[in-house]
């Protein structure tokens, strides 16, 4: 067997994961695909003792620590089947390398897919964004705005409005009821009806189709998102589907529906931050280290 644990994907989850491996000892191989969810991202928020750091800058660091263990290897790849068999899992890459191990974790995240609305993709990560608690405070207060993607958008304009005047683009995706109105006035959020024709500027301006333009700081949007590889379904990996897309069902120690393979970070997970994938790994790492004592063909 080559490896006690092959971990597909190796940004903050994966890394995290790799060091209690590495830290028990075990031989470990990452297989990663250099591309990060946070990489159009030029500042990190919210991880205690990293924050305002630059996210790639973070990730390389954490590598460089991971590979100081001598049991651990990196392999600069894409995983593209697997397959289980008596002996343990095998997995082949891009790059023509077949590798096995007794255990899997799948850290290999997801894709956004954000709405087609030019001008939208090109400011992802820089004035167009995901989640306020990583990026809302460094908009000082300006004027933020929501892309309404379903009626989930909602929650997120009722969250903004702490971090500064709001107004919620509609854009012909949902009505809001009697209730939702209520809440939104009582939060302060002013609704946009008008259709948005596309995002232009150095920030995020967003040109409606009747012509005007409205200046702000930020623009939210929450995007549908889809698993980054194809490996969990080729595994038969139970699914749950979360608000904006299905991820990887797994129990407490973070073991899939397949006995032997684990998942975590934002593949595994409805919930992403860089805090929060660095905690699902280290909780991943150690619940595949106790399967290797305590499970089946324990090695």
């Amino acid at each position: 067997m080559d490896y006690h644990v092959i971990i597909v994907g190796g940004s903050y989850a994966g890394i995290s994961a790799g060091l209690q491996l590495a830290r028990a000892r075990r031989r470990v191989l990452v297989i990663d695909a250099a591309e990060r969810r946070n990489r159009f991202a030029g500042t990190s928020h919210g991880f205690l003792g990293q924050d305002g750091r630059s996210p790639g800058r973070i990730a390389e660091e954490a590598r460089e620590q991971l590979l100081a263990y001598p049991t651990v290897e990196w392999l600069a790849d894409t995983a593209t089947e697997v397959g289980k068999d008596a002996e343990g899992f095998w997995l082949s890459t891009r790059g023509g390398q077949r590798h096995r191990a007794q255990r899997l974790i799948l850290a290999s995240g997801v894709i956004d897919e954000l709405p087609r609305i030019d001008g939208l993709a090109e400011r992802w990560g820089q004035s167009v964004f995901h989640c306020p608690y990583c990026h809302a405070y460094e908009l000082a207060g300006g004027p933020v705005g929501v892309l309404a993607t379903s009626e989930l958008s909602l929650h997120q304009a009722l969250m903004l409005p702490d971090w500064g005047p709001t107004t919620l683009f509609l854009n012909d995706v949902f009505v809001p009821d009697a209730e939702q109105l209520a809440s939104l006035e009582r939060r302060g959020v002013r609704l946009e009806r008008e259709p948005v024709r596309c995002v232009v500027g150095d920030k995020a301006e967003v040109v409606l189709l009747d012509g005007r333009t409205i200046a702000l700081a930020g623009l939210f949007v929450q995007p549908r998102t889809r698993m980054a590889s194809p490996l969990a379904e080729a595994l038969g990996c139970e699914f749950e589907q979360g608000p904006l897309g299905a991820f990887i069902k797994t129990d407490p120690t973070r073991e899939t529906s397949v006995p032997g393979v684990f998942a975590c970070g934002d593949a595994a997970t409805a919930f992403s931050s860089v805090a929060i994938a660095v905690g699902d790994g280290a909780r991943t790492g150690a619940g595949a280290h106790r399967s290797l004592i305590f499970g089946p063909a324990a090695a």
